[in-house]
Order: C-alpha cells, then structure tokens, then sequence
C-alpha cells in the first residue's frame, strides 16, 4: 500500500469521525430541548439527549468522545449561558458534557456502551456536583451540607435521564441497531 493510500485512508477515516461527531452534536442539541422534566434552577430530563455524546466515545474511544463532549458543552454555553464566574463555566460546560466522553474507555467492553454510559453519566454529576457545592451552596435548605443538597440536586434530573436511556439503549432491537451503526462507522 502507498503513502498516498494510506494518507487518503486516514483522512477519510477522520473525516468520518468528525462527520459522526457532528452529527451526535447536533442530535444531542435537539434532544436536549426535548425536555421530560425541567428542574427550577436548571437541569432536566431531556429525551436521550447525553447517549449522543457517549455513543462518539463508544464508538471511536475516549479522544473523540471527549472531544464532542466538550464541544457540545461549549454549544450549550453559547445558546443558553448562565455564568456566574469563569471557573463555574468551566466546571458546569466543557468539563461537566465532556466527561461524557469518559465512555470511550469502555468502547472494547462487552456491555461496553451501557458502561461508559453510567460512567459518562458519573462524570457529568461530579462536575455538577462539584460546581453546585462551591458556586451555589447559598441554595442549600438551612441545615442540609451543600454537598448532599447539590448531589440530590443533580442526581435527581441525571439519574432519572440516565435509567430511562439504559432501559432503552439495552433493548435487543435497540442493541442491534446501536450495534450496526458502530460496523458503519467503523468502515
């Protein structure tokens, strides 16, 4: 095989992977308005909206997952901002959406997609989490440890999300479609 081939295998293989990955931002975007539940001071169980995102990682291994991730974390943050400092930005976008990229470190498991998902998933309530106990623990009922009231808090609207997307994303049809994608976008 040639270098010239070579070349053009890889660049065909990237292009493919930018190609899924924008797709999956765009996929999450949408979903993520279709919203089950909305919490009142932000959060909501959206329609499948982080299995896009863990599907890249799946997919494609962490890199890529990340990557969307964070991507689709600074998309959320240019359409529907609240900012209260750079650090909470930071903690409650980029790095919150792109732990859910964490799922690529089970691309090779069996049951490696419900996996990463739960891992994905973990990822995003610490950074949520974490972001909650320091940013706004004044919220947190009188009495009650801002890390219990921001892990309630969160847990809440992602655990819910989470259990419905693994029951879904673990029906053998579902399975089986999920699986046929990852062969194409794998090619």
């Amino acid at each position: 095989m040639s270098n010239e081939s070579t070349s053009q295998g890889t660049t065909m293989s990237l292009t493919k992977k930018l190609v899924f990955s924008a797709a999956a931002v765009a996929l999450a975007m949408v979903t993520s308005y279709i919203k089950l539940w909305e919490m009142p001071m932000g959060g909501s169980i959206t329609l499948l909206s982080m299995l896009f995102i863990c599907l890249i990682g799946y997919w494609f291994g962490p890199k890529y997952g990340l990557l969307t991730g964070i991507a689709f974390g600074l998309l959320q943050f240019f359409i529907d901002p609240y900012i209260v400092s750079i650090p909470q930005v930071i903690l409650d976008y980029p790095l919150a959406f792109g732990a859910l990229g964490l799922s690529g470190f089970f691309c090779d498991k069996k049951y490696g997609l419900q996996i990463g998902y739960i891992v994905g998933v973990l990822g995003r309530f610490v950074f949520s989490t974490l972001s909650g106990v320091i940013f706004f623990a004044d919220y947190a009922p009188e009495g009650m440890h801002p890390l219990v009231y921001s892990a309630e808090y969160q847990g809440s609207y992602l655990g819910v999300e989470g259990i419905i997307t693994l029951i879904i994303i673990s029906l053998p049809p579902v399975v089986k479609a999920l699986q046929a994608v990852k062969v194409q976008a794998k090619a």
